[in-house]
């Protein structure tokens, strides 16, 4: 499974628990660190950690293990990396101030 097509899964998982302002960003020949990030934000950190069990859960589902977890146990930026996918969980504010959307605005949603 390629990491658009495992990023179309982490979106599902995300609308499902009602992640917000959900974001899929194609980084292919933009980056040598991912071939995808999906970016949402959540309300408080119980939802952050609710959204980031459920991608996790679907994904491995599917047989994509995560590699590596930050922030689940601060829960205000919760990084999830299953190699070429990326998964950024927000909560509004570090959204807005570290500003992905727009450090990628090259990227191409999809």
């Amino acid at each position: 499974m390629n990491a658009l097509e495992a990023a179309k899964i982490a979106q599902a998982a995300l609308e499902d628990k009602l992640g917000q302002d959900i974001r899929v960003l194609d980084l292919q020949g933009l980056s040598n660190i991912a071939d995808c990030f999906v970016i949402a934000s959540g309300n408080n950190v119980n939802h952050l950690r609710t959204m980031a069990d459920e991608v996790e859960q679907k994904l491995f589902q599917q047989g994509i293990k995560m590699h590596h977890s930050e922030g689940y146990s601060v829960a205000t930026w919760i990084l999830l990396d299953f190699g070429n996918l990326l998964v950024h969980l927000f909560n509004k504010e570090q959204r807005e101030f570290y500003g992905l959307d727009h450090v990628w605005s090259d990227a191409k949603d999809v």
